[in-house]
């Protein structure tokens, strides 16, 4: 592998929508569902479990066409508040990888995993990781390209769903050998009618664009996308992954359960991992927070959250913890709980040695040496990120 080359994953979620209300409603499994608008409307279609795309119903389609192709369908409205919901879960699932994430919708992102322990040596494990860790958290699928740059990578996680797994050459003749027998509409940007234009030219597959130069294609194509059509047909795409410029104010994590919990000790061991992997990533991003905020969500999707300021910004396992668990247990819980989340504002760069010497966030805790703690909470990190997040398990706080 070229040592100065990227390491790109293109994850999409398989039949997003349809996963989900196959997810909340069991007696959906394994049947046509179709989520968009009813037959007799004049809507379409915004995706179809792989059930009934056996029956050729595709996105985009009308409704009605759909209902011809699938009688059997079943047809579901849109629920766009829980989609963004399962959508926020796994985009916090991305960046607890990297911080190198670009969203493309709702369910699809690039990810750069050049700089993640592993992911040069063993990317095609760090893609298994990720794809474990999402199925966890949501219960969902996702099919996973991996490869140097982003074309491929997204043209390699279409290639085997759904909960595909696509590894990529990197070798640049294995590329072009990659690409050789694949259809030029494979190619990013290459839609029906630039499909057609080629075939008339007698260009159908990739191996043929190959063969031509840039100027070949630019009197085909025109001056602008036919020499970057070429330079796809080799395998070459320099666009780095663009994760989201604005400095991060918050961070947050949360879990929708598959059951309601109305436990209380059930929710607060929930809670525990929660506050950790906020915990991790503060660190991880050098800074430390002045205020928590609790997120609960009740069975009938009401949702409340609450916030405490801390006497002294953090980025302690011990103190978050012990701030979390105190705020939760203020709180009356009238209903069984559907989701629960932890966040944490008021971010401050941690300087070194800030922080070393000061004194129990809590009155009557114990006192702690916070330089232990700290060596503590980063040797656990560390082998969390070789070993996984299920490596090591806290107690009863």
């Amino acid at each position: 592998m070229n040592p100065v080359s990227r390491i790109i994953l293109h994850v999409d979620m398989d039949a997003f929508f349809a996963a989900i209300e196959q997810l909340d409603h069991p007696e959906l499994r394994g049947r046509p569902v179709i989520v968009g608008a009813r037959p007799e409307e004049r809507g379409v279609v915004a995706t179809c479990s792989y059930e009934a795309r056996r029956f050729g119903v595709r996105s985009a389609m009308p409704s009605a066409t759909a209902a011809r192709l699938c009688p059997e369908g079943i047809f579901v409205p849109t629920r766009h508040e829980r989609y963004s919901e399962v959508s926020d879960q796994i985009m916090e699932v991305f960046r607890e990888v990297t911080p190198l994430v670009e969203p493309v919708s709702v369910d699809e992102a690039f990810l750069d995993i050049s700089g993640v322990p592993g992911g040069r040596a063993d990317p095609a494990a760090v893609a298994r990781d990720l794809k474990r860790r999402i199925h966890e958290r949501t219960g969902l699928t996702a099919s996973v390209g991996v490869a140097p740059n982003k074309f491929l990578a997204k043209l390699a996680s279409d290639m085997r769903k759904p909960d595909g797994l696509t590894l990529v050459p990197f070798d640049p003749a294995a590329i072009r050998a990659f690409l050789a027998p694949l259809p030029v509409g494979r190619i990013w940007g290459v839609g029906t009618r630039t499909a057609e234009l080629l075939a008339q030219h007698g260009l159908r597959h990739i191996a043929q664009l190959q063969q031509l130069t840039p100027d070949a294609l630019a009197r085909h194509c025109g001056p602008t996308f036919g020499p970057r059509l070429w330079q796809l047909a080799q395998g070459l795409d320099d666009r780095p992954v663009e994760a989201d410029p604005r400095e991060e104010k918050s961070i947050s994590n949360e879990e929708t359960f598959a059951a309601d919990i109305a436990d209380p000790e059930r929710l607060r061991a929930e809670l525990i991992p929660l506050v950790e992997k906020v915990a991790r990533r503060l660190r991880q991003a050098e800074r430390q927070a002045r205020t928590i905020q609790l997120k609960l969500r009740f069975s009938d999707f009401r949702t409340i959250t609450r916030q405490q300021s801390l006497p002294r910004p953090t980025d302690s396992d011990r103190a978050l913890l012990a701030a979390a668990l105190a705020l939760l247990a203020r709180q009356t819980l009238p209903q069984p709980i559907r989701l629960l989340g932890f966040g944490v504002s008021g971010l401050l760069e941690r300087r070194p040695g800030q922080g070393l010497q000061q004194p129990s966030l809590f009155g009557g805790e114990t006192e702690t040496d916070p330089a232990r703690e700290r060596a503590l909470d980063q040797a656990v990190d560390e082998l969390r990120a070789l070993y996984g997040d299920r490596i090591l398990r806290r107690g009863k706080c």
